[in-house]
């Protein structure tokens, strides 16, 4: 793709998309240029077309229609069907073929759950016929008749009725392609949508998913409820926050990093069994399994614990693979009588058949750094000779942490199993209670798979004199970042009125439908990914070869305050003809 960027006197800085034909500038407002573009004007005239036979281009509310699968399901079968159909149907959607044959147009339209073909005969449309001719890739429209077939018996509706709904000013991807440009599907996820059924149906299938996991949780009477967004104390995760500033009150705030202490909180309040599906923020990298904004499930349930937590976690995910599988029409494989359940994950295959493997912390690491964690001379030998930084200014659970991310975790990568990983270092984890008889363990676990890190639970620590010492002590050598040493006075004076002992689950909801679909970028189930702006860096040098495009732009000629005013009032496009002239056009 290619893209520079110049300055015109007294004009935001633009930038040119070549594989997009289009200027960008940085008010939003973009250029096409006519001569690069001629399907835009093309459109364009037939979108006068319709406006000068009085017909609004943009349509209005249409009553009466029903899902193109449903009415698929009205045709009986050629055997018993006549040709031109019994039962009629209203349908509407994106045109997504189309052939004219003369006197007989066919076309696709394609909605959120199918498509079906349309047949349209000159013979039942008279004076409306020039309007038919004038329909094309990518226009919506509904259509109204008998669902029949044809002689291939393709399941066809036979038009007695259409209407425009949407003019397209823009063609659609090619059709034997779709969108193909990954970083363009990201940025027109609109496009991408109809274009590639693939996508479509991935954040189908999330909406699924998610409403499948308030159903379980329902079903073990937890409540949903709601968290705050802003905060005054970024608390619950490990993890650098964006901040804001609250005008009216006159104070800093975090946007969520975890709805944690919130939960936490209203099970001090009498609320047993909770959960909050959320969005939160945090202010870190990007990468295939991160997202700067990402959803969540976080789940406490009073009573409970780490135990409680797995078996729920295996439970839902399980529950989560079977509808999957059913969904792709591929049932568990049978082994002995009992079900297996395979699904895959890029070029390998992860069994998700229960119970999932468990390995302890401890176990791991000895088995990968070759040494026990709790060893400390041991540990600070291998941190020295790993070349980790400062060694001798970090704490012994930092240096055994670093080691494992290195040494150990990496290994749960070559698994094609779900595994429970347990018992961390308790000073790691400053929300967990510690393992009775060994204070120095903390009850939680994480749960991988593929080698993500796809869940996290702990048993909940409820005691606030140790919670409050948590909070206060920052371990030396531990980034701010990576810790939770974060006073939250509140949440302190809520464990000192008792909070019963629970067990506590957060699960990626956005990792989860990477697993699920076989994505392999949380890009690819998050429908509006954060991107940069489409914009190239003013320092970068206009290329030789595209002086003569800033030669033609140097040609504009108009009034900047009339192109401020004209784009406040109503969505404007700013067309660049071959001569170099500027026209504006109201779309």
């Amino acid at each position: 793709m290619t893209n520079f960027e110049f300055r015109v006197s007294g004009f935001p800085r633009l930038s040119y998309n070549e594989s997009l034909r289009l200027f960008f500038i940085e008010s939003g407002i973009f250029f096409m240029t006519s001569s690069d573009n001629p399907q835009y004007k093309d459109r364009l005239a037939k979108l006068q077309k319709w406006a000068a036979m009085g017909i609004d281009p943009y349509g209005q509310r249409t009553d009466g229609i029903i899902p193109t699968l449903q009415a698929r399901a009205l045709h009986n079968g050629p055997s018993v069907t006549p040709h031109d159909g019994q039962d009629s149907a209203k349908v509407a959607g994106r045109i997504v073929l189309y052939r004219d044959i003369g006197k007989l147009i066919f076309l696709t339209i394609q909605d959120s759950s199918a498509r079906i073909q349309i047949g349209l005969a000159k013979q039942n449309f008279l004076d409306r016929w020039p309007q038919a001719k004038l329909l094309e890739l990518g226009d919506i429209a509904w259509f109204e008749g008998k669902v029949g077939h044809t002689k291939t018996e393709e399941i066809t509706i036979w038009a007695t009725g259409f209407g425009l709904l949407s003019k397209a000013l823009l063609p659609p991807p090619d059709k034997f392609h779709g969108l193909s440009d990954t970083e363009l599907r990201y940025r027109q996820r609109y496009v991408d949508l109809f274009a590639n059924p693939d996508s479509m149906d991935v954040f189908l299938f999330r909406s699924k998913m998610t409403d499948s996991v308030r159903d379980f949780l329902k079903q073990r009477q937890y409540i949903e409820v709601e968290t705050p967004l802003l905060q005054s104390v970024a608390g619950g995760a490990a993890a650098r926050p964006f901040t804001t500033h609250h005008n009216a009150l006159n104070i800093d705030l975090s946007l969520r990093i975890s709805p944690e202490l919130y939960l936490k909180r209203l099970l001090v309040g009498g609320m047993e069994r909770v959960f909050d599906i959320n969005r939160n923020f945090r202010n870190e990298g990007i990468d295939t399994t991160h997202n700067p904004e990402f959803t969540m499930l976080e789940c406490y349930e009073a009573y409970s614990d780490l135990a409680g937590m797995m078996e729920l976690t295996e439970s839902l995910l399980v529950r989560l693979v079977k509808e999957r599988l059913t969904s792709l029409e591929k049932p568990a494989v049978c082994d002995g009588g009992a079900a297996v359940l395979h699904l895959q994950y890029g070029d390998r295959i992860i069994d998700y058949t229960p119970p999932f493997d468990r390995v302890s912390y401890g176990e791991l690491f000895q088995k990968h750094v070759g040494i026990d964690m709790w060893d400390k001379d041991a540990v600070l030998r291998i941190a020295a000779e790993r070349e980790l930084k400062d060694v001798a200014k970090k704490e012994h659970e930092v240096l055994v942490g670093e080691l494992f991310e290195q040494l150990a975790e990496p290994e749960l990568d070559k698994s094609d199993r779900p595994t429970f990983l347990y018992d961390y270092p308790a000073a790691l984890c400053p929300l967990t209670k510690r393992k009775t008889g060994a204070p120095h363990i903390a009850e939680r676990f994480e749960l991988y798979v593929a080698g993500m890190e796809l869940a996290n639970a702990y048993t909940e620590l409820n005691d606030p004199v140790v919670q409050e010492e948590t909070f206060t002590k920052q371990l030396a050598g531990l980034p701010a970042e990576e810790s939770m040493a974060r006073m939250d006075d509140d949440y302190i004076n809520a464990l000192l009125h008792g909070m019963p002992p629970a067990g506590g689950l957060g699960i990626g909801i956005d990792r989860l439908a990477m697993l699920l679909t076989n994505r392999q970028s949380i890009r690819d189930v998050v429908l509006f990914p954060l991107l940069k702006p489409h914009t190239v860096s003013p320092q970068k040098p206009v290329e030789p070869t595209e002086a003569q495009m800033e030669a033609d732009v140097a040609k504009l000629e108009f009034d900047l305050a009339k192109v401020k005013a004209t784009t406040k009032l109503r969505p404007t496009m700013f067309i660049l003809e071959t001569d170099g002239t500027l026209r504006i056009v109201d779309v």
